[in-house]
């Protein structure tokens, strides 16, 4: 066991079993993630409003007090015994982030009693999640950059970034099990969709279908995660288990309509906000939608043929090359597709909520919904 400082300094979350906010004291909005239509990510005010969602003040103050709070409290949940630790455990959640989970999250709660104790380390417990996985992610792509910064495997080794990914993923399973049996079977049960998708990643189709493999593995890698935050929302701010089973079903949708939209926007911005170049995705040689719709396509249009004999050829490292994928890509009808298919998913998110009661917290949920859709627009 560690001495006293070092175990007090891991310890500060808790007391008698509940999640402490001692010292972490709930306020406007910090300067945050926003998601703009014409960019990945911005910097500025992270209020929802700021999104241009048709929100009532209400709502939009308390999901931005929650994420306030969730900011510092991160803060908190990621000290060490270890300085090394500490920062390298830091430096992603340092660089920024959108924190859709915990704002997926606490709109969920504004169902039922967004003010409950267990609301914010129920936050915690699916960001460090997330967090814990983009360190893994970036060892396993060989990733130099995230979010703008250089990645944690870059500056320290793949190592270092691995054991702090499962260091984080330890927090992440204390934070839970302060919240119950429930909460440590769902986040082991999501940690092992999210496995099982990085697998399937990795491994590709094996002669399934592409695109239905695709989809799969977004399901697994990316909506999981984002089910379990609209589920805790619900589970812990009291709502009826028909509610908690609506909210659910949102989340998942509504994750992989995210994710969707984020791969198009790696295709459709010219911003560079993001911390990744557009194209990036066509450069490495990933196959996101869009992509996989055009290699699918059957047009005889020259575009279309030149399309596919460029997307065919793997990695488009040659910059001359890249732009002219780029470009032909940004006008195709895969691109076109594809946005349909994130506004089918977005719709079908909103069918998810059907169950619960109209109000300000189901219409903030349906307006993330339209701005999902419309940002890759």
């Amino acid at each position: 066991m560690p001495g006293g400082g070092a175990w007090e300094a891991l310890s500060v979350p808790y007391r008698s079993g509940v999640f402490d906010l001692a010292g972490v004291t709930p306020g406007p909005a910090r300067a945050g993630a926003v998601w703009h239509r014409k960019s990945v990510v911005s910097t500025g005010d992270s209020a929802l409003t700021s999104l241009g969602l048709d929100i009532d003040p209400a709502v939009d103050a308390s999901v931005s007090a929650t994420l306030a709070v969730v900011e510092d409290a991160l803060r908190s949940n990621v000290a060490s015994a270890d300085p090394l630790v500490a920062e390298a455990a830091r430096h992603l959640m340092d660089a920024g982030g959108k924190r859709f989970r915990p704002l997926i999250l606490a709109l969920g709660a504004q169902m039922g009693d967004p003010s409950r104790a267990e609301i914010v380390p129920a936050a915690l417990v699916v960001e460090l999640t997330h967090l814990a996985t983009l360190y893994h992610d970036d060892v396993m792509d060989e990733a130099a950059v995230r979010r703008g910064a250089p990645s944690a495997n870059a500056r320290w080794g793949n190592s270092v970034a691995i054991l702090v990914g499962d260091y984080l993923f330890a927090r992440a399973a204390d934070i839970a099990a302060s919240l119950g049996p429930e909460a440590v079977h769902l986040q082991a049960r999501t940690f092992a969709r999210l496995v099982h998708g990085q697998i399937a990643e990795t491994v590709g189709p094996r002669g399934s279908d592409p695109i239905a493999h695709y989809l799969q593995v977004i399901a697994e890698k990316t909506a999981s995660l984002i089910a379990t935050s609209a589920r805790f929302g619900g589970l812990f701010s009291g709502v009826t288990p028909e509610q908690v089973e609506a909210l659910t079903g949102y989340g998942e949708t509504i994750g992989i309509a995210f994710q969707l939209s984020d791969d198009l926007l790696d295709i459709a911005s010219e911003s560079v906000q993001s911390g990744k170049t557009p194209g990036t995705d066509l450069r490495e040689g990933v196959p996101t939608l869009p992509v996989l719709y055009a290699l699918a396509g059957d047009d005889t249009d020259a575009s279309a043929v030149r399309l596919r004999e460029l997307l065919a050829s793997g990695p488009l490292v040659d910059d001359a090359l890249h732009a002219e994928a780029l470009g032909l890509l940004r006008e195709s009808a895969a691109m076109k597709r594809a946005r349909e298919t994130v506004r089918t998913y977005a719709e079908e998110a909103r069918a998810q909520l059907a169950p619960l009661p109209e109000g300000s917290p189901r219409r903030a949920m349906e307006s993330l919904c339209d701005f999902i859709a419309d940002r890759t627009s």
